[in-house]
């Protein structure tokens, strides 16, 4: 891949080691049972909590589940709301039903996210977008995924689940709101694609029709086909991608 020199650029090897975790980054289902490496854990939670957040409100919150019982218990939640999900989408019931949404009984680690309470001392920026809360999770979220996968550790987000359920089970406090499952572990291999679209649930837009300028559009312009171009098909190694 290759890049123009700025200022407080990265080197090149370090850049192509971004877009490689980013591009090769998967919502991992299938998980080999056994520890992670010693200290692994702690770095992913250390990448997570330098995550960006509105006002700088750090809304994030992790509870790590070392209890069998509990796990097992997180797992017939899931289960519950699969199942309800499932009878939602009608027609594709029977294919939703055939997919594997969570590794629980095989990741090293299961921790859940929350979103902590006492948001609304928050105005910073939240003020007419109190989504922001959850958007400055999810960034916490990724930045562990990425690191994640730079190690070579599978993490799969896990969302099928009731909040107000899981808040009993864990004791969380009113307000607080979990809105996570993160399943993480060591894999055999690393999807080449995603897991959906390799089921044919859904399929990956082309990015020109999601881009618009100055204001919102249909049906996007044919010049952009030509200023939107996938970094990693300008790769001198290879397609991250497909890595």
């Amino acid at each position: 891949m290759t890049f123009r020199k700025l200022p407080h650029t990265f080197s090149a090897a370090d850049q192509d080691a971004v877009y490689r975790a980013i591009f090769a980054r998967r919502d991992m289902r299938h998980f080999v049972p056994g520890a992670l490496p010693e200290g692994t854990l702690n770095r992913l939670l250390h990448a997570a909590h330098a995550a960006p957040s509105v006002g700088f409100m750090q809304p994030w919150r992790f509870i790590r589940i070392t209890d069998s019982s509990v796990r097992t218990q997180l797992k017939a939640v899931v289960e519950e709301e699969r199942i309800a999900t499932a009878k939602a989408l009608d027609t594709r019931e029977d294919e939703f039903m055939r997919l594997k949404v969570e590794g629980l009984n095989d990741c090293a680690e299961v921790l859940v996210v929350c979103l902590t309470n006492h948001r609304e001392d928050y105005i910073f920026g939240r003020r007419t977008l109190p989504q922001m809360d959850l958007a400055s999770a999810s960034c916490a979220i990724q930045n562990m995924w990425l690191a994640a996968r730079a190690e070579g550790i599978g993490m799969g987000w896990v969302s099928i689940f009731q909040p107000a359920r899981l808040s009993a089970l864990l004791n969380l406090p009113e307000g607080a709101e979990a809105i996570a499952i993160l399943c993480i572990g060591q894999v055999t291999d690393f999807y080449d694609k995603p897991m959906l679209e390799t089921e044919g649930w859904d399929t990956r837009k082309p990015l020109e029709t999601m881009l618009m300028e100055n204001h919102w559009q249909e049906t996007p312009n044919e010049h952009k086909q030509q200023t939107i171009n996938d970094p990693s098909s300008q790769s001198d190694n290879d397609d991250p991608s497909t890595s």
